[in-house]
């Protein structure tokens, strides 16, 4: 056999070692040669007394020679007798558990814009849509944007406790469905929710360090408020709440785990930035596991 051969070209103390390590089969030691000095080339060792054992030029040669499938399969094969166990075909990593996200950020800071450009881009998301009691802005959609309720109907689903979390904002109650959520993680979907900082602040004392919060922000105060007022739905007045409101939660930034820029015109930096955060936490060795 393939494997066989190569045994047979290792030297005396090549085999004393293996079999001392437990790597071969009680094979006679006499009955391989010795080879010469000059044969042998050293290898650095880290740590590993295997990784310190001499080998011989010849045997590399013939490695290399594994060219073919079958003298793979028979190498393979006889690797896993001399170890006495067979080489698993499982996956190394387990697949990562499905993420919760949580944007946040002032009004005006593009949170509807990164997320709908977040979710063209990336496959396996599903964005959460919420329970609001205001009325629709032109070119909203029910069902899409938001489910838009009266304020009964939204007072009924916080005594039936189907709602994650929710707050009253501006004068209108905003809620995030638990159901919804629990059915799509049992799909695989990475979950994303947008809220304001009072409903992430609410979030973060229900999900704690479950949840991945990043805080989405404007370049600059001045950008932030021409979008408001480019937005042209907030009376003057409104619009110096709105203002007033920004400034006090910026000071929240610390409570989140990432912050995005949002700068005007540049979407898909901010965008690749997210997805560059799912990315790293679905590389994390330890898990976020989130409990509904």
């Amino acid at each position: 056999m393939f494997f066989r051969r190569i045994l047979t070209s290792l030297s005396r103390s090549d085999i004393l070692f293996l079999r001392e390590s437990s790597l071969l089969p009680n094979f006679p030691a006499t009955t391989f040669p010795q080879p010469k000095l000059a044969q042998f080339q050293r290898k650095k060792s880290f740590g590993s007394p295997f990784m310190a054992t001499a080998y011989r030029t010849d045997d590399a040669k013939r490695l290399h020679a594994v060219t073919s499938e079958s003298d793979k399969d028979e190498l393979l094969r006889g690797l896993e007798a001399t170890l006495g166990s067979s080489f698993s075909t499982e996956p190394l990593v387990p697949p990562s558990n499905p993420l919760v996200i949580v944007i946040s950020g002032p009004s005006g800071v593009g949170k509807d814009a990164v997320i709908k450009r977040l979710r063209e881009a990336r496959d396996g998301i599903h964005f959460v849509v919420t329970a609001t009691s205001r009325p629709k802005r032109p070119g909203e959609v029910d069902g899409k944007d938001y489910y838009f309720v009266t304020k009964e109907q939204f007072l009924t689903m916080v005594e039936r406790n189907e709602l994650l979390e929710y707050a009253l904002v501006y004068g209108d109650y905003k809620g995030v469905p638990k159901q919804q959520i629990r059915d799509f993680m049992s799909k695989g979907f990475d979950i994303v929710l947008r809220v304001d900082i009072q409903g992430a602040a609410t979030l973060r004392s229900i999900l704690g360090n479950s949840a991945i919060f990043i805080y989405l922000v404007a370049e600059s105060e001045a950008a932030l408020v021409k979008r408001l007022i480019s937005r042209k739905t907030e009376t003057i007045d409104a619009l110096l709440v709105r203002v007033a409101t920004a400034r006090e939660e910026v000071k929240h930034l610390k409570d989140f785990d990432y912050v995005v820029v949002n700068a005007d015109g540049e979407l898909e930096n901010a965008v690749q930035l997210v997805e560059s955060i799912i990315d790293a936490e679905k590389a994390r060795v330890r898990q976020r596991r989130v409990q509904l």
